[in-house]
């Protein structure tokens, strides 16, 4: 049985690390915005 609780132990601290990262990611890196223009053919207005 202890094994398995060190499995588990090791599986919630990748697990946490990983969650810390992403909520690292989210919150402190802020995307630059910018313009963007999509060229979108005539015959996509066109219904079949």
């Amino acid at each position: 049985m202890p094994s398995l609780f060190r499995f588990l132990t090791v599986v919630a601290v990748i697990a946490g690390i990983v969650y810390g990262a992403v909520f690292a990611l989210a919150n402190f890196v802020n995307p630059k915005p910018r313009e963007m223009t999509v060229t979108i053919p005539p015959d996509k207005f066109l219904k079949k």
